[in-house]
Order: C-alpha cells, then sequence, then structure tokens
C-alpha cells in the first residue's frame, strides 16, 4: 500500500509569505485565487482547502439534522424534492 505522506518545505520570506509547493498545491485541489484554511492543533498546523473544510463542517452540523425532521430517509428527501418541483410548476402554470 502506497503512502500519501510527503516532506516538502517553503521559505518564508520577509512578510510573512510562502509558496505552497506544487504537490501539495496538487494534492489541496488548489490553485491560484484559492483559499486554503490552517488548523492550529498545539503545536502543528494543517493546511487544508477552504472549501472542502467549509463542506466538511456543514457536513458535521447537519449530521443526525433528518432524524428531527419527518424526513429520515433519502426516499422521504427525493419524495418531498418531487412535491416542491410539481407545486413550483403548477404555481407557474397559473400565472
Amino acid at each position: 500500500m502506497l503512502s500519501n505522506t510527503f516532506v516538502d518545505n517553503a521559505k518564508v520570506m520577509a512578510k510573512g509569505q510562502i509558496t505552497i509547493p506544487k504537490d501539495v498545491r496538487d494534492v489541496l485541489g488548489v490553485s491560484s485565487g484559492d483559499r486554503v484554511t490552517f488548523i492550529v492543533e498545539g503545536n502543528t498546523v494543517r493546511i487544508v482547502n477552504s472549501a472542502v473544510y467549509a463542506m466538511q463542517m456543514l457536513q458535521q452540523e447537519m449530521a443526525g439534522e433528518a432524524e428531527h425532521t419527518s424526513l429520515p430517509s433519502e426516499d422521504d428527501v427525493m419524495a418531498l424534492v418531487k412535491e416542491l418541483r410539481n407545486e413550483d410548476e403548477k404555481n407557474e402554470s397559473s400565472d
């Protein structure tokens, strides 16, 4: 089994800026203009793709929420979506 662990480094410039090495950017899936998030845990820092991190946080926040609604299964959610779409179509045709 191949490990995707590797070590790379970057020089800190006068204004505290660094260039993220290409191999690291590739692993993170980031390119020019994208944002990264720094997660500090003690004396260790993780760099993650901000968009991916935000989605993971949202998923954690939403975990278990379906049980609090009347939509406990994916089939129930899909049925509601179809019902709402049908109502939208009816409302658009009556306008």
